[in-house]
């Protein structure tokens, strides 16, 4: 359970295909084509609600992705990524209702899209994931990596890192953490699964910290 949230809350982790270098993206944004290869890489769909967005997976990386969509619940992430993806027009490929950390609600999407599960909070890692929670019914809440999951894991608020760990080395771009404070952060684990040109990492975060 999360150290910030009473009883009934889910887990709270953080997720992405990451290189082996510890970058989420390139340099400019490049690396994907790598870091994304899993998705591709089998003949079993898995469910997106946008078709542009399709998921073709192994066996392995389909039962990963499975059991880890029926423990959650909503997604935090940050406005740069809102941004970038015009918040998925509304809808999440992987379905799930979207909390954004922003300083500044973008009133126009909203009007244009009145009936999307997305919540905007302006004041912090601390009520994003308290609003999250809220939302997600009891299940698991999802950090973005990067920023988001950086300011998570500083506020003591992560219960799990969850690695998808790609062969590859991009040589720079962006981090999957970045600024986490100076205390180091002690984790339990890993469980591990191989799936197609991605080996997936689950490890559980020591609320000691030391």
């Amino acid at each position: 359970m999360s150290s910030g949230t009473g009883a009934g809350t889910g887990l709270v982790s953080v997720s992405a295909s990451v290189s082996l270098d510890g970058f989420i993206a390139g340099p400019e944004g490049s690396g994907f084509e790598h870091l994304f290869a899993w998705y591709e890489g089998g003949d079993r769909t898995f469910p997106s609600t946008h078709p542009e967005i399709p998921f073709h997976l192994s066996g392995a990386d389909h039962d990963y992705l499975t059991a880890a969509m029926a423990r959650m619940g909503v997604l935090v992430v940050g406005r740069r990524l809102f941004d970038i993806t015009n918040g998925w027009d509304g809808v999440h490929p992987l379905d799930k209702p979207v909390v954004v950390m922003t300083h500044r609600t973008p009133r126009d999407w909203v009007e244009r899209y009145p009936d999307a599960p997305f919540e905007f909070v302006p004041t912090g890692i601390h009520d994003a994931v308290a609003a999250a929670h809220d939302l997600a019914g009891g299940l698991d809440v999802g950090l973005n990596a990067g920023e988001v999951a950086s300011q998570g894991i500083a506020a003591g608020l992560v219960d799990e890192v969850i690695l998808d760990l790609v062969p590859v080395l991009l040589g720079g771009g962006t981090r999957f953490f970045d600024a986490i404070g100076t205390t180091p952060v002690v984790l339990d684990g890993p469980e591990a699964t191989q799936g197609h040109r991605v080996t997936h990492l689950r490890y559980t975060v020591r609320r000691d910290r030391a």
